[in-house]
């Protein structure tokens, strides 16, 4: 049975929450007001967003029967932060989602924080049966008003469902874990399974001692503790750690060298400013994860390996039941420093594009390799690609794409010539005044993506303008792969071994793609556009 939440009281303090959040509202300088007007030309065509509200990181997205499941932090009656349930959609291809109902609400008593969702297909936890086997959602309850716990206590609850997540139950002995003393920083459950211990292993947050804990269970209801992960001198003042995520991947395809990675979002500290996701990888032996290598301590950021070194990917979680095959990664496509000013309306919040993920050497060190999924590369293909003869640029040179639009699939490789600088710039108007740039400086081994001038940019002071990365050009070359949609770039540069994802609000009009060459001459080849619109 569904739960209810038309209860009076929950009417009583949905109502007392909306109102606060509309004086918050009115107390807005009026040029954020005036960013409420729709927003249709920055709703994104290649990513998930809702019809309306806030939405902010990914939970227990799996695949059952064909269907991929999108959870996700939702609060149904406003533009900001607030209440928080689990909004739910569903897709076949892991780009056109349908919404439904919601699926795990907030109540007056319990707000809904992230999680997982596991399929317990051999019925281990007893919930279900061998005809209509249990998927469990494993999320952080904040409980309100709770006579056995302090208020705001987190802790880790169970619901299950018996009609392939059509309809949802709360466990009768939540909350399954807790720490003593009771904490409101214990958060983000996510579960794998570790076949050599025949087992699943649950990690956990406490956010603001920035540590991983670790559980292990055989029935997923019962869980006993295993270890903490925090590495040493590494607790930042200030920063929170959430969603822990550990998966086993094979390194360089090798099934007899299998690492873990344990990837973290970090607020704030991320390489881009504010918040982001950082990941270590190591091995784990059914008790303790040990990274391979830690920097010295007291290393800034760039230090660290990060999943995105764009301003807007957090929270990053993985599809749960998918197979065999690579693993695949969805995240929220924000960043705390400025989510709640982003000038979209009436949503605000969507979700990145998923990606397929794998372990690779390069430069003599494991790091994540990620590229669109198989279904967003048979969308392209679908929808026709127009390829361009390869051009050499020279000194303060440019060339316009005669195709362009406000949702692409572009690929392009640079060759060095005496050029230190090129790049392309997309979503660029025709007077070429205002653009998203995307730069390589072959002699800093640089990539940068500049978004100082792709549109709106004043809705927040702390809206970063500019990302810089660095990247080797084995050869004196560099692939791009950029995906633009109506309101973000997201670039996967050499393959997948970078990755940058950037909000853009450019005005109507700026659809032009364009290359450039700064100081000396770089040859383009490769070059591609597809329009993938829905």
């Amino acid at each position: 049975m569904k739960r209810s939440v038309h209860t009076a009281r929950f009417d009583i303090v949905l109502r007392c929450r909306v109102l606060a959040v509309a004086c918050l509202f009115l107390m807005l300088p009026p040029h954020l007001r005036a960013q409420e007007a729709p927003t249709p030309q920055w709703r994104p065509a290649l990513h998930f967003s809702p019809a309306e509200h806030w939405v902010n990181d990914p939970n227990g997205p799996f695949l059952l029967d064909g269907t991929y499941h999108l959870f996700y932090q939702y609060n149904p009656a406003g533009m900001v932060w607030g209440p928080m349930s689990w909004g739910h959609a569903t897709s076949t291809d892991l780009l056109h989602w349908q919404e439904q109902d919601i699926a795990l609400p907030a109540t007056p008593q319990e707000d809904i924080f992230s999680g997982t969702v596991v399929y317990d297909s051999q019925n281990r936890s007893g919930l279900g049966s061998a005809s209509a086997p249990p998927l469990l959602a494993f999320h952080t309850s904040v409980f309100h008003g709770n006579p056995a716990h302090p208020e705001d206590t987190q802790a880790q609850s169970l619901s299950y469902s018996l009609d392939r997540g059509a309809h949802w139950q709360a466990y009768d002995h939540n909350p399954i874990l807790t720490l003593q003393p009771d904490s409101r920083q214990f958060r983000d459950p996510s579960i794998v399974w570790y076949p050599q211990g025949q087992c699943w292993i649950m990690t956990t947050v406490v956010a603001d001692a920035q540590l991983v804990k670790l559980y292990r269970s055989t029935d997923l209801l019962h869980w006993s503790f295993l270890s903490d992960f925090q590495p040493s001198g590494y607790r930042k003042p200030g920063m929170l750690w959430e969603m822990p995520l550990l998966i086993p991947l094979a390194l360089d395809g090798n099934p007899h060298d299998t690492r873990w990675a344990m990837i973290v979002s970090v607020n704030p500290w991320s390489i881009a400013g504010g918040s982001g996701v950082q990941y270590f990888v190591g091995r784990f032996d059914g008790t303790r994860f040990t990274p391979d290598t830690l920097p010295p301590e007291g290393s800034d950021p760039s230090a660290y390996h990060w999943l995105d070194h764009g301003a807007d990917q957090y929270a990053a979680i993985r599809f749960a039941n998918t197979g065999s095959g690579a693993p695949l990664l969805i995240g929220w496509m924000s960043n705390w420093d400025y989510a709640d000013t982003l000038p979209t309306s009436p949503w605000r919040g969507q979700m990145t594009l998923p990606v397929q993920l794998a372990l690779k050497t390069v430069d003599g060190q494991p790091v994540l390799i990620q590229t669109p999924t198989a279904t967003y590369e048979d969308l392209v293909h679908r929808q026709g690609v127009s390829a361009f003869s390869d051009r050499q640029l020279g000194p303060g040179q440019s060339w316009h794409a005669p195709l362009g639009g406000d949702v692409l699939d572009v690929h392009l490789t640079l060759r060095r010539g005496d050029a230190p600088r090129a790049g392309i710039v997309v979503r660029q108007t025709p007077d070429g005044r205002t653009g998203t740039v995307i730069s390589y400086d072959f002699t800093s081994g640089n990539l940068t993506l500049d978004r100082s001038h792709s549109g709106q940019v004043g809705f927040s002071p702390r809206f970063s303008l500019a990302h810089v990365a660095h990247l080797s050009a084995p050869g004196g070359v560099v692939s791009l792969h950029l995906v633009v949609d109506r309101n973000s770039v997201e670039l996967f540069a050499n393959g997948g071994v970078l990755r940058m994802t950037d909000l853009v609000f450019p005005p109507a009009g700026s659809n032009g793609v364009s290359l450039f060459s700064d100081g000396g001459h770089t040859q383009f080849t490769g070059l591609s556009i597809s329009a993938p619109a829905r």
